[in-house]
């Protein structure tokens, strides 16, 4: 019994989900951007806008980029960098992390 409550202590010492959260935005609320300035980013990189939520941390910009295609957007709260840019109309989606890449 005491074997087992170590492993778990141990267990609980660790959070949920270690190792698979590198796309994950850890920022207080107090540092984020507000949701108007996401929506300037998007519409600088010609970018339209169908919906601003947030997912894991991050601000996500799902709408299509000025090519038309459907696009998902991973961006930082604080700093507005594009972490992610994700196309869904591809078969199998095409992830693309570089910031510098916005199509």
């Amino acid at each position: 019994m005491k074997k087992v409550l170590t492993i778990l202590s141990f267990l609980a010492a660790f959070p949920v989900g270690v190792g698979s959260a590198d796309d994950d935005c850890f920022v207080p609320m107090t540092d984020w951007q507000p949701r108007e300035a996401v929506a300037r980013l998007a519409e600088e990189n010609g970018w339209t806008v169908r919906r601003i939520k947030i997912d894991d941390g991050c601000y996500e910009i799902d709408g299509r980029n000025a090519a038309g295609r459907q696009i998902e957007v991973k961006v930082h709260p604080a700093t507005l960098q594009v972490i992610e840019i994700e196309y869904e109309d591809d078969d199998h989606a095409h992830r693309n992390r570089k910031a510098s890449d916005h199509e």
